[in-house]
Parts: C-alpha cells; sequence; structure tokens
C-alpha cells in the first residue's frame, strides 16, 4: 500500500480541506464534515488487487455525504466493500442505516446516494470493486447495500479476516497470484452478501442468484477434470441442465462456454507468471482440462487475438 496523504504532513488549518480532495480523487467526489477541523487529523493508503482498488482510510471523526449532485459527476462504474479494520462507522443508504464495527463489512454503491458517520478510532478498508464482476456472482445489488455481514457469524468472520489481511500482502503477490486471489475473494464476497441479503430480505431473484454461484464455483473446482461436461457441473450444483443454461444465458453465456473462457482464462494467468516459465504451453492446458491442443490454441487466439506462444513471449517481454 502506498501513502497517499497524512495530516502529519500538512499544517493544521489546512490538513482537512487537504483530506477532503484526495479523498475526493481516490474514492468518490463527496461532502464532508469534521467534528473539529482544529484536532483534525487522517491518512489514506492506496494499493490494488488486479482490477480491485484498496483504499485505507484512518480519520478523526467526522460526517460525510455522497448527493445526487456528486453522482451526476461520476465517470467510474464500481460497488465499495467496506471493511472495518478498527473502530465504528455509521452507513445509510436507500433507507437502510448500518453500523460497522471491527471485523464488520456491507456493499455501498456509489451511483445512489448514502450518508456516512466516522466516529474516533475509525479505520476504514474500501475494497473498489468492478460493478460487472460482483453482479455476475450475485445480479442486481440494490437490495444489498448497507446490509450488515456481522464479524459473528462463522463464515463471513473468517472472510472478513481475509479481506483484512490485503492491504498487508496485496503488493508482494505476482501478476498470477493476484489473478486468482481477487475472484476467490469476490466469490466469497458474493456468498456473505447472498447469506446476509437472504436473512434480511428473501427474494425469488436471490435463489436464482444462488443457483448461479453454485454453478460458477462447481466449474471452478472442477476445471483441470478434462472430462468435465455440462450434467457434472448441474449435478454438483443441484439443478438441471437446461435451468443452469438458462440463468447463463442471462450473462450471454453457457455451462460450455463458461468452462472454455475460465480455462483459457487460467492459461493466460499462468503464461504471464515468471515462475511458470520452465513449464511447457502443452503441459500448461492440458493442467486446466484441456485434451485437445490444437483446439486449446484456436480457442486461445480467438479470444486474445495472439497464439499462446506469442502472448507468453509478449508478457516475459514486458
Amino acid at each position: 500500500m502506498k501513502k497517499l496523504f497524512s495530516t502529519a504532513d500538512v499544517h493544521p488549518r489546512d490538513r482537512f480541506d487537504y483530506w477532503h480532495n484526495v479523498a475526493c480523487r481516490n474514492l468518490v467526489d463527496h461532502a464532508s464534515r469534521p467534528e473539529c477541523r482544529q484536532t483534525f487529523s487522517a491518512q489514506i493508503e492506496a494499493g490494488s488487487l488486479a482490477d480491485i482498488g484498496l483504499i485505507l482510510f484512518e480519520n478523526a471523526p467526522m460526517d460525510a455525504i455522497r448527493s445526487a449532485r456528486h453522482i451526476a459527476r461520476t465517470e467510474g462504474d464500481e460497488l465499495f466493500v467496506c471493511r472495518q479494520i478498527s473502530g465504528t462507522v455509521a452507513l445509510e443508504q436507500e433507507g437502510r442505516q448500518v453500523q460497522l464495527n471491527e471485523g464488520d463489512f456491507a456493499l455501498l454503491d456509489p451511483l445512489l446516494p448514502y450518508s456516512a458517520k466516522f466516529f474516533t478510532g475509525s479505520k476504514l478498508l474500501v475494497l473498489k470493486t468492478p460493478r460487472r464482476a460482483l453482479q455476475a456472482r450475485v445480479g442486481q445489488t440494490r437490495e444489498m447495500v448497507a446490509i450488515l455481514v456481522s464479524s459473528f457469524e462463522p463464515e463471513p468472520s473468517w472472510i472478513s479476516s481475509l479481506v483484512a489481511m490485503l492491504p498487508n500482502v496485496a503488493e508482494s503477490m505476482t501478476h498470477a497470484a493476484k489473478e486468482i486471489t481477487r475472484n476467490q475473494i469476490l466469490d466469497l464476497i458474493a456468498l456473505s452478501l447472498m447469506k446476509a441479503t437472504g436473512h434480511a430480505n428473501p427474494r425469488v431473484s436471490s435463489a436464482r442468484s444462488v443457483a448461479l454461484l453454485n454453478v460458477r464455483a462447481a466449474i471452478e473446482l472442477r476445471l483441470s477434470d478434462p472430462a468435465l461436461a455440462p450434467a457434472k457441473v448441474a449435478e454438483a450444483a443441484g439443478i438441471s441442465v437446461r435451468y443452469a443454461n438458462t440463468l447463463l444465458a442471462e450473462q450471454s453465456t453457457s455451462i460450455t462456454r463458461l468452462i472454455l473462457t475460465r480455462r483459457l482464462e487460467r492459461c493466460r494467468v499462468t503464461l504471464e507468471d515468471p515462475s511458470q516459465n520452465h513449464r511447457t504451453i502443452s503441459e500448461i492446458a492440458y493442467g486446466w482440462g484441456f485434451s485437445d491442443m490444437t483446439h486449446f490454441g484456436r480457442s486461445f487466439k480467438a479470444l486474445y487475438e495472439v497464439s499462446p506462444r506469442s502472448y507468453r513471449n509478449i508478457r516475459n517481454v514486458a
């Protein structure tokens, strides 16, 4: 993580205004008011995990509001997973209020108005998550915002602990490790959100999202199996092949196409990893379930517009 700002480096009279400018540039445009300008202190650190931005906020008590006026100037398309590292923050969005204590997390949508109240000792980690990547796992997220994912629940507790580790380990990861961890983190966050939302407001669409998540998980767990077929995926997910393909069709794919796409993605990530240079391209492809190298080569080139060998050479030079 790189330190973007600390009030220790700024004259007391300028601290809050400077902090506000940095926060608006690196998170979202908003209005804020400190409890006390004269004693205000804060620090912001930033990093990334593949295409997920990591922003770590530590600040004195203050209030923040994101209004329709701020949203109108928004260019990005992300969702915020807010994990409280220490202290307390109160969030409000879509008429729901949630208080995050250490270990808790919740989802915020920066395309909807929200407010936040930070208390003494607050330290907050925000994962700026690509909207499409998370919605591919859970469906529409409007009913999921500002719902508590409590650290007192066993499953969310260890997922929360894993998320909290990211600022300390993400920058030292290889590119391949970041890609793999990114997908796992999104899958785990999606599971937690589905569970929390299901408890708060059961919906038919939630059942569809859970089924879709189960299909994706069944595929991920079996990618290296060359005999992986739609029937095996559907059986593992506990639904029919027809229903699984109906769900995936909403995302313009199918079981067969998703298996191929995910295998190609795994091969691409492996080809980018310098620590895997001792392995042949065929070995990598076979390892991720391909049994026909001609089919693998053609499919890889169709997706990435370059052959596997050329891709490896380009990435190694880069």
